[in-house]
């Protein structure tokens, strides 16, 4: 006569799959629409900077992001969302003095 022994093997608790978020960020008139994004800590979050009628950018510092698209362009970026907080971005062009007030917000929401 044969025996089977079965070994309890724990069953680890499998990691919660990051969501993801994608926003389309519209660059006119020196202002972001939307200008404010929230997602959650480690969220995947896929941007696109679409640019109406000039160049703009897009700056988050803390995440050492800067984007650009020209005049009646697009251009699309993805980062993790390591990092809970709120935080500004911005656009760095200085050709123009308008383009200095341009600011949204991200907010990462903690876990």
């Amino acid at each position: 006569m044969m025996l089977l022994f079965a070994m309890a093997v724990p069953v680890l608790a499998q990691e919660q799959a990051p969501n993801r978020r994608e926003f389309t960020v519209t660059a006119r008139d020196h202002r972001y629409e939307p200008d404010r994004l929230e997602v959650s800590q480690d969220d995947l979050v896929k941007i696109t900077l679409r640019s109406d009628d000039r160049p703009y950018s897009l700056v988050i510092d803390a995440y050492r992001i800067v984007k650009r698209a020209g005049g009646g362009q697009a251009v699309t970026f993805e980062f993790r969302a390591d990092q809970a907080g709120t935080f500004p971005f911005y656009c760095n062009l200085t050709s123009d003095p308008e383009y200095a007030s341009m600011r949204g917000t991200l907010v990462v929401k903690g876990r």
